[in-house]
Formats: structure tokens, sequence, C-alpha cells
């Protein structure tokens, strides 16, 4: 379904409602004017422009159990949201993230709100611009043990993974405690011999610092961090947020590309009756926030989605839009 352009649609699949409709119905009301019934004319009159409407009720076949299961679309009003995150995801799943068995599985927004997130600076193409490769997959190594190494020997196992040939060096995500190789001197000492290997062999490598700290201090934090060298951040999005990556992604003096982690999203797209959809968290919500490049589970591994969610998450970070299209 097509956003409209005076409408971002919110799809949810609903379990348990033995009358889908009047379901339907109270979210369009209750996420938008509270009430409407009980409402005087000239109140419904102004009130108007603000009622949700509910688009489309699907029904489909039962679980196992024999309950009952629904797609159910509802149309918010434009004028009720501002261009960001928290005013959007309260808007079409704030309380009603509590409000029985229901999750968030997609949402579409009109064009001229669309235009207003910023989508990923570089994506697929600025990315192999910057490496200078385009013929074949990128290949990427990640710090499995950092914790508690002096910088001396991060840099040693840093050098093994860029003499390995890898495009891409990762963080691990769980690299808060840098006492002994503070994030400043670890991003001037690898970029260092980021330039080094970049003489010797013409191969460039892009180095995904894990961005961390207070979210108050995390855009200034970014900006000393591409003044030293950085080449690419990484970020935890699900617990820092997604509106602290709209803004890294829409700040003009952070110019490197941004790498989102999974960390935490689990808890919001596990379930099949609760919370939000892998693909609409992973692909559409991080691509639009301003994501260049998505890790998201694969269907195999320790850590593993069903084939048809993380295909579908690969897709909404490709698929045709307004934004660039993202790893």
């Amino acid at each position: 379904m097509t956003a409209e352009k005076d409408f971002v649609l919110a799809t949810y699949l609903v379990h348990g409602a033995q009358d889908v409709s009047k379901k339907a119905k109270s979210i369009a009301v209750g996420l938008t004017v509270g009430t409407w019934t009980e409402l005087p004319r000239d109140k419904q009159e102004k009130m108007a422009p603000h009622l949700g409407k509910v688009l489309q009720v699907k029904e489909l076949a039962p679980t196992q159990d024999g309950e009952p299961r629904a797609l159910v679309t509802i149309g918010y009003p434009v004028i009720n949201v501002t261009p960001d995150f928290p005013a959007l995801l309260t808007t079409v799943f704030g309380k009603l993230s509590m409000d029985g068995q229901i999750k968030l599985v997609d949402l579409e927004l009109p064009e001229l709100l669309l235009r207003q997130f910023p989508g990923p600076r570089f994506g697929i193409e600025g990315i192999r611009n910057r490496l200078g490769v385009h013929d074949r997959p990128l290949l990427m190594s990640i710090f499995k043990q950092c914790i508690g190494l002096s910088l001396d020997e991060l840099e040693d196992e840093y050098q093994k993974q860029i003499d390995g040939g890898v495009d891409l060096v990762k963080d691990d995500e769980i690299f808060f405690r840098d006492d002994q190789a503070p994030v400043l001197e670890r991003v001037r000492a690898f970029a260092r011999r980021n330039e080094e290997r970049e003489k010797q062999t013409g191969q460039k490598v892009l180095y995904a610092v894990n961005l961390t700290g207070p979210v108050t201090e995390l855009l200034e934090k970014a900006r000393r961090l591409v003044d030293a060298g950085a080449s690419c951040l990484l970020l935890n999005v699900t617990p820092y947020g997604l509106d602290i990556l709209h803004r890294l992604a829409a700040d003009p003096d952070i110019q490197v590309p941004i790498m989102a982690h999974p960390a935490f999203s689990g808890a919001l797209y596990a379930s099949p009756q609760y919370g939000v959809s892998a693909p609409l968290w992973l692909g559409k919500l991080l691509r639009w926030a301003g994501a260049d490049i998505v890790l998201f589970p694969s269907p195999y591994g320790s850590v593993a989605m069903p084939r048809e969610e993380s295909l579908q998450v690969a897709d909404y970070l490709r698929d045709e839009s307004l934004h660039r299209p993202a790893f």
C-alpha cells in the first residue's frame, strides 16, 4: 500500500481481536483525537483534519490454537506529526504498543515527510567509491578481543586484520571502557596504519570506531573523532535511539559513513505478537535515519533470523526510494 500524501500509513498484525473492525476504529481514533462520537458537532468539525482513518482490515488464517489474526492499516494525518522519530513512533505505536497482542509491521510515509529524514549520506555507492572497490563483495573483520587490551596490543591486532586484505574493520560493539586504548588515540593510530597500508598496496580500509558515551555528548564526540581521522562510525542505534542517528547523519561536520549495529533490537522484533517487525526496524527505519551500513542477522549462524525476514530487511535497505540504498 502506498502512502497518501496527507497520511502516514501504519500496518499492524493484530492477534486475538474478535471484532477486528471495531479494534481498528478504536486505534484510528485513540491515537489521534482520542474520542469522537462523544464530541459535539463544532468540536468534530475542528478535530476532523486530525482524525485517523481505517484504510484496510485484512483477516488472516487463525493460529494453530485458533486465535484470530488480521492485518490492519491505519492512516494518521501527517499534520499530527513533526519530522522526527520520537513524534512518528509515538504517534503510530505509543500507547498502542501496550494494548494487547499487536505488532507494528510496516510504515509508509508521504514524500514530503520522507524527504525530511536524511537517509544515508554515502550508501552503497558512496562507500564503494571511498574504498575504490566496485567489482566484488566487501570483506569486513571484527575486533572480538579488545576489552582490557593496551593500544599496542590493539594495533598489532589491527595490523593483522588489514594485512589479511579486509576492506573494513569494526570495533566490538561492547567496547565502552577503553581506558588502556582511548578512542582518540586508537583512531589516530589506526588511521596511520591505514595510510601505510594504502601506500604499500593501494588498498583503502575503513575503521568503524564505536561511538559511545552520554547521548548529549555524541554529536560533539563524533566531530572530534572525524577530526582525529575516523573513517567510519559504529553506533548501537537501538539503545541510543533513532533520533541520534538522524542527527549524526544530518550533521554537515560528520562526513564519514555510519554503521548501525543491531544490538538490543531483538527485544523489539523477536516476538511474533508484539513489538516492531525486523524489516521495518532494521530496514526502513535505519535507512530513513541515515545508516550507510546496517548489520543484521542472516538466516544462519549463532544469531539467526528467519530467511524471509532477513531478505526483507535487505530489500528495504536497497529498494527504490528517495534515499540512497544502504548496505
